[in-house]
């Protein structure tokens, strides 16, 4: 996605009204956010130019219309190489600090580099991905604009964690309701919300206010599991299979799920954990049949409901510039 450079002033300005409306995360000392970075972040986040043959972008993987995520159990990069699990949501991805499934990444800026460098997703190398960069003029100015030099990997991913960092959203019915509306949610959502917290025991995994422990479990949903999870960094056999706690946060939005996208639908997780998961080794003590009903199973999935924010998928914001 390119602007000419005559339009780039333009650009920068409307950055700057925008955030002066709705103020920007700060980002770390390291990385403070400015609407320069995040104009150019935007950019670069739906511009297949960062893929290696030109036809992936960030995007590929992380629709805004679906919470940024993607349609598939398991995306497709250059080539059409399949990568290894199910893409994660990137809303209030700045608030967390365990990223990908694994956990593999402190903070948004080393974990842009895993799918820019990875054969299954961009496939880039930070040699070609800087030369790529510089011989565009309008890349070039904008880095200069928004970092004072020449594009460089480090600056690149400084963009990219600072538009994440933009993609927040807290406007569920279920906010609404802790806000003190009683009526954004159902009756049927109310007993869905006390099923919740209590008979389903979701919260012991889905805590805080993004649905997550941040922690990896094991959550029984394989007998085996040929994704090793954790145990790829750790390589201890108790890690084999498990997963960081994904956000329940516009749960609606962003099927299919788990790791491996293997449940299609909400209902189908939920009738998973009430059968106690499969049997496994590492199964997490948590993991248990649960004994809810139907009617309870239609109560707890209407919740879940109501912890999505459909404004997210219209957000303009959130979409490539208008050119």
């Amino acid at each position: 996605m390119h602007w000419p450079v005559t339009a780039l002033i333009v650009l920068t300005t409307a950055a700057a009204a925008s955030s002066a409306l709705a103020p920007l995360p700060p980002g770390p000392p390291s990385n403070p956010t400015t609407p320069e970075k995040v104009a150019l972040g935007r950019a670069l986040f739906f511009d297949p130019i960062l893929s290696r043959d030109r036809t992936v972008s960030c995007a590929s993987c992380h629709d805004p219309a679906r919470a940024f995520t993607a349609p598939q159990a398991v995306s497709s990069g250059v080539g059409g190489r399949l990568g290894k699990r199910n893409a994660s949501t990137l809303i209030n991805v700045g608030d967390r600090k365990a990223l990908t499934w694994a956990g593999a990444s402190p903070n948004l800026e080393v974990q842009a580099m895993i799918p820019l460098q990875d054969h299954a997703e961009l496939d880039m190398t930070p040699d070609l991905l800087r030369e790529r960069l510089t011989a565009d003029p309008v890349y070039a100015a904008q880095f200069r604009a928004a970092f004072g030099e020449a594009p460089t990997v480090q600056r690149l991913v400084q963009a990219l964690a600072a538009f994440q960092r933009t993609l927040t959203s807290r406007g569920s019915p279920f906010d609404r309701y802790q806000a003190g509306d009683a009526s954004a949610l159902s009756a049927a959502q109310v007993r869905g919300l006390d099923l919740f917290f209590d008979k389903a025991e979701c919260f012991h995994c889905h805590t805080g206010r993004d649905f997550t422990d941040g922690l990896a479990h094991n959550n029984a949903m394989r007998v085996f599991n040929p994704d090793l999870g954790l145990a790829d960094r750790t390589e201890q056999e108790s890690d084999v299979g498990r997963f960081v706690t994904p956000t329940l946060r516009n749960v609606a939005l962003t099927g299919p799920y788990l790791h491996d996208g293997s449940r299609a639908t909400l209902r189908e997780v939920l009738e998973t954990y009430n059968d106690g998961g499969e049997p496994n080794p590492n199964a997490d003590p948590l993991i248990h049949p649960l004994g809810l009903t139907d009617a309870e199973l239609d109560d707890l999935e209407a919740f879940l409901h109501a912890l999505t924010d459909e404004s997210v998928a219209r957000n303009p914001a959130f979409h490539p510039e208008r050119p």
